[in-house]
């Protein structure tokens, strides 16, 4: 399953990488609300988004081309 989630260059397993990447992005750019310990000024949550879809795109790429 996840050998297939990783390494398919399907429009749909393109699409459910995509998805999994922008709610991670979403939940570390909103950390500050779920843990309380930080506050992150709303106009720089996009850019943390942004940045962490970015960062995962090449290590997913990478995981699906060593499994």
């Amino acid at each position: 399953m996840i050998k297939r989630f990783l390494s398919e260059n399907t429009s749909e397993m393109k699409l459910a990488r995509t998805i999994v990447q922008g709610v991670i992005g979403v939940l570390i750019s909103n950390i500050d609300l779920l843990v309380g310990f930080v506050s992150i000024p709303p106009e720089i949550k996009p850019v943390i988004t942004a940045l962490v879809m970015a960062v995962l795109a090449p290590v997913m790429a990478e995981l699906g081309n060593k499994q």
